[in-house]
């Protein structure tokens, strides 16, 4: 664990989803009742999709084996994926009474991100304009994002694609996109990242705006 301005950020491997997913459910609890200060989690997932509030059933496009769990969540946003090689952050944060802007927290973690793929000097943006919630690279996704609320504490969160395949994406439409829009790091710049750095920078970037928020 790492504390960084009473933000704690937990850096937890590997592990399967539906063990984090309660972890989250137990740590979203213990915040909304101030037993624990604010917190970041740092994953990544063996092979899974989730499906967010709004799922299309025609967005999930081929039933993958029964080794790739499919779970319904309370997230935002259609259907979504996670392997290994991808960065998932879920923030577990308290909103005040002066700052209960769900909108605002999903821009300040697109800009967390954005901010740290300037760091890897990759050309991120925004594609708010159009109404896409997450991170693109020119007209590529390169990263996705979806919370859910419970007594104000923001949950779930973010999901980079840093080193990992994009394999899953042979059974879904992600997002409700095809899923050529889809590119991980490793593709743009055709070399493998430091997945350790970018962990280190998406803390502190996270860290830092939401200090200013």
């Amino acid at each position: 664990m790492t504390v960084l301005g009473g933000l704690e950020v937990h850096d937890l491997g590997l592990r399967d989803y539906a063990e984090i997913w309660e972890l989250q459910k137990e740590r979203v609890a213990m915040r909304a009742r101030q037993e624990i200060p604010n917190q970041l989690l740092l994953v990544e997932h063996p092979p899974v999709l989730t499906c967010g509030r709004r799922f299309q059933s025609q967005n999930l496009r081929l039933q993958p084996p029964e080794q790739i769990p499919v779970y319904a969540v309370e997230r935002g946003g259609d259907i979504s994926f996670h392997e290994p090689g991808q960065l998932v952050g879920y923030p577990i944060i308290w909103l005040p009474p002066e700052k209960r802007d769900v909108l605002a927290f999903l821009k300040l973690l697109e800009q967390t991100l954005i901010r740290t793929l300037t760091d890897l000097r990759a050309p991120a943006r925004s594609h708010s304009e159009a109404g896409h919630t997450g991170v693109w690279i020119g007209e590529r996704k390169v990263a996705s994002i979806g919370i859910a609320l419970r007594r104000w504490v923001v949950w779930h969160g973010f999901a980079l694609n840093v080193n990992n395949s994009l394999g899953l994406l042979k059974y879904m439409n992600p997002c409700g996109f095809s899923p050529e829009v889809m590119i991980s790091l490793k593709e743009w710049g055709q070399s493998e990242y430091n997945m350790k750095y970018i962990k280190e920078r998406v803390s502190a970037h996270f860290q830092e705006l939401l200090s200013l928020a």
